[in-house]
């Protein structure tokens, strides 16, 4: 009688440690699954310092839907990238109304052009100059460079710089302004466009400054998933160099 006593005290003991240990699992998770919510919500709302960099902005597209666009100049919105067409896709369906709403509300804006390595240059750029009509309030053109999986075709890095100066001619030319080359590290790891191609650099790193090219960049991609007031969603936050 004793042993068996002793066997269902044992029993007792175990489960009840077991349970403890449990309950710590369980809270110690519990704790992981705040700090993760707390830190994407960090992030998702996060901006560098203005007094570090004083502008700051925007790059949208048909992407984004609905703009309010008085809510982003209300709420510090300085400038706004609009994209114009993607290169092997077409015109963005919303640029017209982006373009129009931008100035309206008061805001800095520019066009941009998603560079596409499956169409040829000439054909890239007449799409963009006749979507984008000339202003000269407008901020230079920008040519965005990034690999993507709508396009498999990788070119010699010399017939990608042929090409890209064609392109950088010809949208120059249209918007009497030097356009900007905004490339992603993985397309700049490929062809290592900012030692080909002497213009401005818009480069790109969530919260961190980059330094993947061989030149300084004049604009940062800070924030890619940054939501804001007027926008449904994450959109591309961006700063200008002090």
């Amino acid at each position: 009688m004793r042993a068996a006593y002793q066997g269902l005290e044992g029993d007792i003991i175990r489960q009840h440690s077991t349970g403890r240990y449990l309950a710590r699992i369980l809270a110690g998770a519990a704790v992981l699954a705040l700090l993760a919510g707390g830190l994407w919500l960090y992030a998702r709302d996060w901006a560098p310092d203005r007094d570090v960099y004083p502008t700051q902005g925007v790059a949208v597209s048909a992407d984004n839907g609905p703009i309010d666009w008085g809510t982003l100049a209300a709420n510090g919105v300085d400038f706004a990238y609009i994209r114009a067409a993607k290169g092997a896709e077409g015109r963005d369906p919303a640029f017209a109304r982006n373009w129009s709403a931008a100035r309206s509300a008061g805001l800095r804006y520019g066009a941009s052009l998603d560079f596409s390595l499956c169409k040829r240059a000439a054909e890239q750029a007449t799409r963009f100059v006749t979507t984008v009509p000339r202003d000269n309030a407008a901020l230079p053109p920008v040519i965005r460079l990034t690999l993507t999986p709508a396009c498999a075709e990788r070119p010699e890095r010399d017939a990608v710089l042929s090409e890209l100066n064609t392109l950088v001619n010809l949208v120059e030319s249209n918007a009497r302004k030097p356009a900007l080359l905004n490339i992603s590290p993985d397309f700049e790891e490929h062809y290592d466009i900012a030692s080909g191609i002497n213009r401005t650099l818009w480069l790109e790193g969530d919260f961190f400054p980059p330094d993947y090219a061989t030149r300084k960049w004049v604009m940062w991609t800070a924030n890619d998933m940054r939501h804001i007031d007027g926008i449904e969603g994450p959109v591309r936050w961006g700063v200008v160099a002090p």
